[in-house]
């Protein structure tokens, strides 16, 4: 008997490539995948890379209402001549984009995994639209899966639909992390040596790390507020930022774009394929995000032996235990994350403590396969239920 069909769709295929490393080349060894996505071009260099079959929709993480439309009629019409066994979606637009043309289409296992709801920051009219949004995708979903608990508690909270529809997946994460790859000690002290050297850092300089997007959602403007006001007390710090600003849609405020250009201790480099290099140099990543699902920087950052200063939601709260890995913070708290930047970078006792837990705390509870191997499972139990 053939394998039967598994479509992973998600907007763009950058979603493929970094939140999902690995996975569907995992799932071809049991299914038919297909990955479906924006950027025909790019799509079709990771379906190469990944030896899966794609197929190219134009999707936009805009509201933009007639190319979303003319986004599902095609995926219908490519669903009912496919006849896929599971469709499942990840990111908000090509959640509801793909629930709903599966839906209509007749698919019959719909499956969509939550990481994050950007829907919570809306305000107004804008919150309303969203909020109609997400409980249509859940709707049009058989299964739905927040890849934190306390995703899973916000969407009940918020009625987006009912408990027995969701259902969290090993400890969380929407694919693990590969420790073999994220791992210190493939890095020397003479390549991370020549790094600092090259982006201007000291030797002694203590690092600040944060890696992701540069927006306001990330709490960008308020950890370099923070960073400003340590400058004054603490000598010998940097803080290095990894990431591309969105300004179209998330845009930092005009002080902090005028600090990075112009604060010689604050370092960019821009999107970067492989972070672990930055990792390697650092000593701390701080990570203010007003809002996540379960944030992959944060396992990258401790796997790779650093401690973490998050902010108190969930995803973060669920990695790092307060005094053991990392430090959490309020959110949106300029202070507090002055205060946790101040006591790590001053407490060489508390730096041992947190750094000799941070890699083996992300081993013991999130390896990849674990959460490739949940995955599976669930597909199976799927299968076996038909």
């Amino acid at each position: 008997m053939p394998n039967q069909t598994l479509i992973r769709i998600t907007t763009i295929p950058l979603s493929l490539e970094k939140l999902l490393s690995g996975q569907l080349r995992f799932m071809s060894d049991y299914y038919e995948v297909i990955a479906v996505s924006s950027d025909k071009e790019r799509l079709e260099q990771y379906g190469k890379s990944e030896k899966v079959a794609v197929f190219p929709i134009e999707m936009t993480r805009k509201i933009t209402p007639i190319k979303d439309v003319l986004a599902v009629i095609k995926l219908y019409f490519y669903l009912k001549k496919n006849k896929p066994f599971i469709v499942h979606s990840h990111t908000p637009k090509a959640g509801v984009v793909g629930m709903l043309a599966s839906k209509l289409a007749g698919v019959p296992h719909r499956l969509h995994t939550v990481a994050g709801l950007p829907l919570l920051e809306g305000k107004g009219f804008k919150r309303i639209l969203l909020d109609f949004v997400e409980k249509l995708t859940y709707s049009c979903a058989t299964k739905v899966y927040p890849n934190s608990h306390g995703l899973s508690k916000i969407i009940i909270e918020n009625k987006y639909c009912f408990p027995d529809k969701l259902k969290v997946m090993a400890d969380g994460s929407s694919n693990g992390i590969d420790t073999n790859y994220f791992n210190p000690e493939l890095f020397s002290t003479d390549e991370n040596l020549n790094l600092k050297k090259e982006l201007g850092i000291k030797e002694e300089d203590f690092v600040f790390v944060f890696v992701g997007r540069l927006v306001k959602d990330k709490g960008i403007n308020e950890m370099i507020e923070a960073f400003e006001f340590l400058q004054k007390v603490e000598k010998g710090i940097k803080l290095l930022l990894v990431g591309d600003y969105e300004q179209e849609l998330d845009p930092l405020n005009a002080h902090s774009m005028e600090s990075i250009k112009k604060n010689e201790a604050i370092l960019t480099v821009g999107f970067q394929n492989d972070v672990r290099p930055y990792f390697a140099i650092g000593d701390v990543l701080v990570f203010p995000s007003y809002r996540e699902g379960f944030p992959n920087v944060v396992l990258q950052a401790g796997a790779m032996g650093l401690p973490c200063i998050v902010s108190d939601i969930n995803g973060c709260n669920e990695i790092i235990i307060e005094g053991n890995n990392g430090i959490i913070i309020p959110v949106k708290d300029s202070n507090a994350i002055y205060e946790a930047m101040k006591k790590i970078a001053t407490d060489e006792n508390l730096q041992f403590q947190l750094q000799k837990n941070a890699r083996k705390m992300i081993v013991s509870r999130f390896e990849q396969k674990v959460v490739w191997e949940a995955i599976l499972e669930e597909y199976k139990i799927i299968e076996k239920n038909v």
